[in-house]
């Protein structure tokens, strides 16, 4: 029979991910998808403690700043349109008040900062290697918070260049944690802005330093989320309606993926009893007086009990 599909088989790895694990997950938007799904299945995350960083120098800022718990100042942040922000961070970090800006950054650092030596795995998804760096300071920027242009110099980093971030991040957690797994990855999401060959270039430079770094360092590994996307799924039906995006099907696809290599298969049984509760906890009944949904909730309370008692960590 003629194929119709070219598929890319997911192969068992070692050192997977299990109900014991922490994984710290950082990088851009795709790096929430991976993480509302293990979110969903109760595993221990952390994730984005600066929010959506899209190049892997703003990922070695982050990845640097938790490691050494840096405790951030008015003089680190900037004021733009009455709202205090830091070029190190996503958007969700800006306030029009100083003090919840800096709050909300330290409190995050804090608890990245004993996160990240705890943590069994860390996922780091690279988005684009075209960069922005701020001209007054001469530092590349994790967002730019609608500054003008003109305040930027654009520029596409080398495959050494972001080779080098890729080493400094490892040294930087294996500095506090030498024996978390780094498990790279390139978001399959196109940023066409830059235009569309230029897009390809950028994910060209990525997956080449991403596969040059992992040939020479045995604790990263690969998943290979954006050939997935390009090579497996390749259909404009795998988008959303801006055909940039995902969509959840795709992401689902890319899970499954990510689950059948990375997700131990003991924890297949707590997964699918968690799925069960979960559902159970999206229902919505008519009328909560009726015998029947006085069952249901029991019924519902012992799956729960059931879990706390192998899983005490696990909250619902």
């Amino acid at each position: 029979m003629t194929a119709f599909r070219t598929v890319i088989t997911p192969k068992k790895e070692h050192f997977q991910i299990d109900y014991n694990s922490k994984v710290l997950l950082i990088g851009s938007c795709f790096t929430e998808h991976i993480s509302k799904k293990l979110d969903y299945f109760k595993f221990d995350t952390l994730t984005n403690p600066f929010g959506i960083v899209f190049n892997s120098s703003a990922i070695k800022t982050a990845v640097n700043h938790c490691v050494q718990n840096k405790v951030y100042a008015k003089a680190d942040l900037n004021n733009h349109n009455d709202l205090w922000f830091s070029f190190n961070h996503h958007s969700q970090f800006s306030n029009p008040d100083l003090e919840t800006s800096l709050m909300d950054i330290n409190s995050k650092i804090t608890e990245a900062h004993k996160f990240i030596k705890e943590a069994s795995h860390i996922v780091i998804t690279l988005g684009t290697a075209w960069v922005y760096t701020e001209k007054e300071s001469g530092k590349i920027v994790a967002n730019c918070h609608k500054i003008p242009q003109r305040n930027f110099t654009k520029s596409l980093q080398s495959i050494p260049q972001i080779t080098s971030d890729l080493d400094n991040i490892s040294k930087e957690i294996e500095s506090v944690n030498p024996h978390a797994k780094l498990l790279f990855t390139v978001s399959p999401v196109r940023h066409l802005r830059n235009g569309f060959a230029e897009n390809m270039l950028a994910k060209a430079h990525l997956i080449a330093a991403v596969h040059h770094y992992i040939s020479n360092n045995d604790n990263s590994y690969y998943v290979p989320a954006y050939e997935i996307m390009m090579d497996d799924l390749r259909d404009y039906r795998f988008y959303e309606a801006d055909m940039i995006h995902p969509n959840s099907t795709a992401v689902n696809y890319i899970w499954d993926y990510f689950k059948s290599s990375w997700i131990s298969d003991k924890a297949n049984t707590t997964m699918t009893k968690i799925d069960s509760i979960q559902k159970d906890l999206q229902h919505r009944p008519f009328n909560i007086n009726t015998d029947a949904y006085k069952i249901f909730k029991q019924n519902l309370d012992k799956k729960i009990a059931a879990i706390a008692a192998i899983h005490p960590s696990i909250k619902f």
